[in-house]
């Protein structure tokens, strides 16, 4: 059986990928094949360093791999143009939420949109949160 497939996208320092994917090679082991989409060298660097089993870099990289992908996963700002300190741009945006993959997005606070409904949860609950989700794909 295939192994699932779950891109982890991240950018700017790849702190918050680099956490997803440790958590997922703990909780998952070889159940998952992990890719790296970073919007930056960095980040992608990161969460190679810390698990993943492949990685890709830029919009390109992204644009062609969430087509791939059984599962997306990541911060909220991967959806919005500009977003992540304008990281993000229309097309990775339009292809990642036009992506046919499961999204599994992580509701983190953007400096210039207001999140009606999400609670104050550390940025580790979430983690976790989304984690759980994913064994829900399984």
């Amino acid at each position: 059986m295939d192994r699932l497939k779950v891109a982890v996208i991240d950018g700017l320092g790849g702190g918050l990928g680099s956490q997803i994917v440790s958590k997922l090679n703990k909780q998952f082991g070889d159940r998952l094949k992990v890719l790296a989409l970073g919007t930056n060298a960095g980040a992608t660097s990161k969460m190679i360093a810390n698990g993943a089993d492949e990685g890709a870099t830029g919009e390109n990289a992204i644009v062609i791999n969430v087509k791939k992908v059984d599962i997306i996963i990541g911060p909220l700002g991967l959806i919005i143009p500009n977003s992540m300190k304008g990281e993000i741009t229309t097309v990775m945006a339009e292809a990642i939420a036009g992506s046919k993959a499961k999204k599994i997005i992580i509701g983190m606070k953007q400096p210039h949109v207001e999140l009606v409904g999400v609670s104050n949860k550390s940025l580790n609950e979430l983690i976790e949160e989304a984690i759980e989700q994913i064994k829900n794909h399984i």
